[in-house]
């Protein structure tokens, strides 16, 4: 059964901590790594010293945006340059576009992220 928190003033469903990779394994400072939760493909980045996940298919093209690189505190998607912001999903003007954001967290020198909960499980 899902639960409710609060974020930014607004009631969110709240999902399922995953471990998604250990701090070693994590991309160094403004870089980006792919990786994969549950069949989801995931984009890890490290931004100015924060990790923050994104979905990692780019809606332009479906490129890996894990295989990108970090610019100007955006991830940008390595085939066609299209940047969003780690922290919203919106692309950067003058694409329209979004990409999924993960809640991110490190415990015990390992990197989890919060999960939508499957109630079809």
């Amino acid at each position: 059964m899902k639960g409710k928190s609060q974020q930014n003033g607004r009631e969110k469903d709240v999902g399922e901590w995953v471990r998604l990779c250990s701090l070693k394994e994590a991309p160094e400072d403004n870089h980006v790594m792919e990786a994969e939760i549950r069949g989801v493909p995931i984009c890890l980045a490290q931004v100015e010293g924060r990790f923050a996940a994104l979905d990692n298919i780019c809606p332009h093209r479906q490129g890996p945006l894990g295989a990108g690189w970090i610019e100007g505190g955006a991830v940008l998607c390595p085939w066609h340059a299209w940047a969003f912001d780690v922290q919203t999903g919106l692309a950067a003007a003058p694409a329209k576009g979004k990409v999924e954001v993960y809640p991110v967290k490190v415990e015990a020198e390992e990197v989890w992220l919060e999960m939508p909960v499957d109630e079809t499980a």
